[in-house]
Order: structure tokens, then sequence, then C-alpha cells
């Protein structure tokens, strides 16, 4: 939302520019984690402040449409006038904004990340037109399975799902009977207005302090040698977790004041959620492989996970249309077991096993 408001006004100059749009999905089993639910504020918030959004599902070429009328003139730094395109993709079921292996898409948004000055595009007349200070952000939610089985192959570890941050949740963090908001938490919305009515105004370039670098050139030069993941479909993002760093750093920054100096503390922010992002993230994939029970094992490990125990009976009746037999069944609880992701207990009748899920020991 922050990222939303800052806009194409706002860049660390790094290496080369850096801007704080981000592509950010919301992971879960469908129906289990209210993913829609809680990107309910946010809606709320950016129609607040006029940040123009995208249609939830449109085509390619209704977006890059989209995109262009959203094109605006404003003045920056004494006579420099500043262009710049921005729009916010705000989807509750991303898959069906992406299309079935949409690939032209894809291509599209993984252009977009890096803001361009100029994206040049062929129109269907086959001429060519570009677009100005490009600048998007993506927040959207969808399940683990429609992740792999509408994304194609090569978007998977590269290309464009290097530059999201999938943030997995597998129940939700707790129940409420009376979701209304008292008194206190209206006046909290208010205040919240305010703020991001003033991190809309934000204009320029973000500067870190020595403190910010003494902690960057401490944390950055070991990240290729301890990566947060081997798994093949998270080694982009690997690639892509010190820029996720120094983007989320401006946002943070821009949620605490409006000075623009970044500080260790807000690096540390950033390194801080990322890691707990992080802890979760490659769920997001965990059924991705070529294995032909490698879905079903995924969702047969979120089941056990949500249910704590659970009968093997019950495990069958639940997965009876996934599993070819009780047999197959029976495999795959083998194969967990011995992953250490969960212990089985047979009944002395030998008819029953109680399944008991282990998270220390799964790590």
């Amino acid at each position: 939302m922050i990222a939303a408001c800052l806009r194409r006004k706002c860049y660390l100059q790094w290496e080369t520019r850096i801007y704080p749009n981000m592509y950010i999905v919301l992971v879960g089993p469908a129906g289990k984690c209210r993913k829609g639910t809680a990107m309910g504020p946010g809606m709320h918030f950016l129609n607040h402040l006029g940040i123009r959004l995208s249609a939830e599902a449109t085509t390619r070429e209704a977006l890059i449409k989209a995109l262009d009328e959203t094109k605006d003139a404003m003045r920056g730094e004494g006579t420099m006038v500043i262009t710049h395109s921005s729009l916010t993709i705000f989807s509750q079921e991303l898959t069906v904004f992406l299309g079935y292996n949409n690939q032209q898409l894809m291509s599209d948004l993984t252009d977009w990340y890096d803001c361009r000055d100029k994206w040049t595009y062929r129109t269907k007349g086959q001429g060519t037109d570009e677009i100005v200070g490009v600048w998007v952000n993506l927040i959207g939610a969808t399940t683990p399975e429609l992740v792999q089985s509408t994304l194609p192959k090569d978007a998977i570890g590269g290309g464009l799902t290097s530059r999201m941050i999938f943030v997995y949740e597998e129940k939700k963090g707790r129940i409420s009977p009376t979701p209304f908001l008292d008194s206190r938490e209206l006046e909290l919305e208010a205040d919240l207005k305010l703020d991001l009515e003033a991190i809309a105004m934000m204009m320029g370039e973000f500067h870190p302090d020595q403190s910010f670098i003494e902690r960057w050139i401490e944390w950055y030069p070991v990240q290729d040698a301890n990566p947060p993941f081997r798994e093949p479909a998270l080694q982009g993002y690997n690639s892509r977790r010190q820029t996720h760093a120094l983007k989320l750093s401006m946002i943070l920054n821009a949620s605490r004041g409006g000075d623009m100096i970044l500080t260790a503390q807000d690096l540390n922010r950033a390194i801080s959620t990322i890691e707990e992002i992080e802890v979760n993230m490659a769920k997001t994939f965990s059924g991705y492989g070529l294995g032909r029970s490698s879905e079903v094992m995924s969702r047969i490990i979120t089941e056990i996970a949500i249910c704590k125990q659970i009968r093997f009976s019950d495990l069958l009746l639940r997965f009876k249309n996934d599993v070819d037999d009780q047999g197959h069944l029976i495999r795959i609880v083998v194969t967990l077991e011995r992953m250490k992701i969960c212990k089985v207990v047979t009944d002395a009748d030998h008819k029953d096993m109680t399944i008991t899920y282990t998270p220390r020991e799964n790590g």
C-alpha cells in the first residue's frame, strides 16, 4: 500500500536507480487463511487515496492501455518535470488476472518491475508505441495449486516469480467473531489515512546514512554464500533478495517519517521482515515437481499441519479423489514419516493409524 502511494516520484540511487515498487502475493490453502479478508483494508485505503487500480480481470492489451492512460506529469526539484505512468494491480484471484500460461503478460510484468523510463511495445497495427515512467505495483492472492497449474515452468524459479515476494500461511491467525471497528481502531484508521496522504506527497531521492552503509556492508557480502533457499523454484529469489531488501527499506522508512534518510534501523526492519516471510515461503512451491504424487503430497502435508493429528481413515476419506488407492496414500504417509514431517502410530488391531504432525523435527 505504501509502495503504491510513493509512485514514480521516489527512488534510491544505487548502482542504478532502485524504485520502491513491489510484487507481493498472499498464498495459502483455499478458504482456510482468509487471504481476501487480509487484502480488504488495503483496498479501502487505496480507494481513499485515489490510487489508480487495474481491473481484476483484463486482457494484456487493456492492461497496457490502462497503464498508458495513467500518464501524469508533476513538478520535481527545481524546474524538472517528472512524467510517470503509475498503476497498481490489486487482485484477490491473481491467477484469474494472469490467465493460464499467459507468457506475454508475464513477460510484460517482468519488464515493468524495473520501472523503465520508457517501455516500448508493438501495437495491433504492427507499429510501436511507448509508455513513459513505468511504475507498477502488484498485490494479489492465490493458492499453491493455482500457482503451479497456471504459471509456465519457465516463469518459476526465475523471471516473474523471482521478482515476487510470496507470503504463505496455512490458516487464520485468529478467529474474530465480532469483526467491528471499535473507537480506538476508528481513530487509528483516521491517522493512517493522514499518514498515507503525507507519504503520497513524498518526492525525490532516498539517501543512505553512514549507519545504513555500514550495516549493508556487513550483511550484503554473505548473501551468496548463505542463500535462504536451496529449492530450484526459489533460486531466482535468492539472487534478487538484496534488491527486495533495498526496496523494503525505502518503504519502511516512508512509514516512519518523511526525511527520506535511510538508516540501519530501516535496513534491519527490512531484513527482519524478509526473514519472517521466508520461514514459510518455500511452501508456495512445495508441490512443484515432476513426481506424480508431488502435488497431492503437498496438500496432504498442509492438511496434517492444520489438523496437528489425524486418523489415517479420515485422511483417506478427505483425499479419496486424489490418490489411486489406500496403498498410494500409505506410501505417501510413510514417505512423510521418513522425512520427519509426521509420526505414525498403528492401532493395536492394525485397522487404523494416528498421524501426528511434528513441526520441530520438520524444522
